[in-house]
């Protein structure tokens, strides 16, 4: 058998049996792995948290013998206490699918990588002590999947065929985010601090989605003007839950857009400015000669929605049209609450803004 699914259902029915001891649910287990011929190409285990473990050193055993064995499918669900992958998985050199729930994963130094690993899933994984710079190779990798991962910061990873990445509640991702968008072969990246359960948009050809807390985030780590890299295959950027009253939001997204050569379309989803929101900071800060400083030569359609017509907002809308030379669309939406004298206004101001588009016609509050 080349496959051993020792999952929830296998788990349950100890529960359901009253055998939940170490001489129970770990000795079956432990028959069961010993007693194995052949290679174990797929590995799956629940371990439950009604066990009582002192220690994982039986578990450490089951990941030896399948470092031995050939894996290629690797799933640990631990419901108990934190388990420390242990060295010998890390030697799983045919290792193809990853997936780990409330591990630590701490690959020793020497560690340089999974050569064929494809899939990446981890949830509740906390990376430990840091790696000392040591860049892990992942040269096969597709899909990357984090959610509620802490130090992620220490995990320095080298995917070149990324073409799927998606972070969720994991704050201090931001670094590693930012290294692995120049892979060329991106077509969807999801960023979210919210939990997992929110609903993700489905994007096209490389849609980047960030919400206002990652632009916070992004500039007040102080990254320069400059990413790490220059991301030539984004097509199409969402700011999502974003405040044109929050200088480091605002930076962190123009910092983006100095960076995408290639961008096509931008979508813009406001949001209400709380008491923190400071619009003479930020309306200074759109107003200076040099916030952007850059023309879009590809950047075709830009759509905002929830506009309330603040000074920031048409700010923001005058620097684009004046940066944007091949504009087509540009669809402001205002806010639902808004009165019909401020969607007036709205397109008033609009209107005598300059545009550096000649494709541009001005409807009321929208530019088609």
């Amino acid at each position: 058998m080349t496959t051993l699914d020792l999952q929830y259902q296998f788990s349950n029915q100890f529960l359901n049996i009253g055998a939940f001891s170490h001489n129970g649910f770990i000795r079956v287990i432990s028959q069961i792995m010993i007693k194995h011929k052949g290679p174990i190409l797929q590995f799956h285990l629940h371990i439950p948290k009604e066990i009582a473990l002192d220690s994982f050193q039986e578990v450490d055993q089951w990941m030896l013998i399948l470092s031995r064995n050939n894996v290629r499918e690797l799933h640990i669900a631990n419901f108990n206490q934190f388990y420390q992958i242990p060295a010998s998985v890390f030697s799983c050199r045919e290792l193809r699918v990853l997936g780990i729930y409330r591990c630590i994963l701490n690959p020793p130094l020497e560690f340089q990588g999974f050569p064929n690993l494809e899939v990446i899933s981890l949830l509740c994984v906390n990376f430990g002590a840091s790696l000392g710079g040591t860049v892990i190779n992942l040269p096969q990798l597709k899909r990357f999947k984090l959610f509620s991962c802490r130090n992620v910061n220490n995990f320095n990873i080298k995917a070149e065929n990324l073409q799927y990445l998606r972070v969720t509640g994991c704050p201090d991702a931001n670094a590693m985010i930012l290294e692995l968008l120049h892979s060329e072969h991106l077509n969807a990246v999801y960023i979210r601090r919210l939990s997992p359960v929110e609903d993700f948009i489905q994007v096209k050809r490389f849609s980047f989605i960030v919400d206002g807390y990652f632009l916070k985030i992004l500039a007040a780590e102080k990254f320069p003007d400059s990413l790490p890299h220059v991301v030539q295959c984004l097509q199409e950027l969402e700011f999502t839950s974003f405040s044109f009253g929050d200088l480091n939001q605002l930076q962190g997204a123009l910092c983006m857009l100095r960076n995408s050569p290639n961008l096509k379309g931008l979508r813009v989803t406001h949001v209400q400015m709380g008491q923190e929101a400071d619009l003479q900071l930020t309306s200074n800060y759109l107003e200076s000669p040099d916030c952007l400083d850059q023309t879009l030569l590809m950047l075709q359609t830009v759509e905002m929605t929830s506009f309330e017509g603040s000074r920031p907002e048409l700010l923001f809308v005058k620097l684009l049209l004046d940066c944007c030379p091949h504009l087509e669309n540009m669809i402001i939406q205002p806010k639902s609450t808004i009165d019909a004298e401020k969607r007036l206004n709205i397109a008033k101001d609009v209107l005598m803004f300059p545009r550096a588009s000649p494709k541009a016609k001005v409807v009321g509050a929208i530019i088609l």
